[in-house]
């Protein structure tokens, strides 16, 4: 009893108002836990996503840290939102569905063209052996490299460079996926990608609308199947020169 009155005591000494903030930080943490178990059963095991690796990864990634902390009470809504320069992160179906449809395996190499907020490369490296992860806006690759690595993915490596080139050092990739709209597949990709590689991409030449379309290397061609209409920002650089 006296070791209780002397705990109390001390607090109300040296800031009783930090015991309730820390209370508080406590109840945030489990209520965003909360929030994402709950985007994963109902945003996404009910739409028929089905990969346990990918479930696992997306119910373990504090999708709230890669937003502004102004936006965190959305974070695990069914929708995208935005980040810095004029980009968003996805929504989190789309993550996932994108996602499982690369049929990954743990040895995998993966091309991320578009790391954005950092969330998508998270996921990816919950999953695979490693992730190269490009972004044509410097400030977003600076802030995402940083907070990937401030949360421990040692399996991650960004760039500040225009992905239409790809990143031809570490080539080839077992899966490409390209986070940002164009009007066609990146030839340099395509030679970056190995045999029998995926890479998912939302084709198409409006803002408004994409067909979400997933491409199988066989040789010199690619097997196309497409997964139903998206919104991405669009590519710059290289791909929206191409548009001209």
């Amino acid at each position: 009893m006296k070791k209780i009155i002397h705990i109390i005591l001390c607090l109300s000494l040296f800031g009783m108002s930090e015991y309730p903030s820390s209370v508080g930080n406590a109840v945030q943490i489990d209520d965003m836990t909360i929030q994402r178990n709950k985007m994963v059963k109902d945003q996404l095991i009910s739409r028929g996503i089905g990969d346990k690796r990918v479930l696992d990864a997306m119910s373990k990634i504090p999708r709230h840290l890669f937003i502004d902390k102004s936006l965190r009470n959305r974070a695990y809504g069914d929708h995208p939102l935005p980040i810095d320069e004029g980009q968003t992160i996805s929504q989190p179906y789309v993550v996932a569905m994108m996602t499982e449809a690369l049929k990954l395996k743990p040895a995998d190499r993966v091309l991320e063209i578009g790391t954005g907020s950092g969330y998508q490369a998270a996921v990816l490296a919950e999953i695979v052996k490693e992730v190269y992860s490009i972004e044509i806006k410097q400030g977003l690759s600076k802030r995402a490299g940083e907070l990937l690595n401030g949360l421990g993915y040692k399996n991650i490596k960004t760039k500040y460079a225009d992905g239409y080139f790809g990143w031809k050092e570490y080539a080839p990739f077992d899966a490409i996926i390209i986070t940002a709209s164009a009007n066609h597949i990146p030839p340099p990709l395509i030679r970056q990608l190995k045999e029998g590689g995926r890479l998912i991409i939302p084709l198409g030449s409006t803002l408004y609308y994409q067909v979400l379309t997933l491409a199988t290397k066989q040789g010199d061609d690619l097997d196309v199947r497409q997964m139903g209409g998206v919104v991405f920002v669009p590519m710059t650089g290289e791909a929206e020169k191409k548009k001209r």
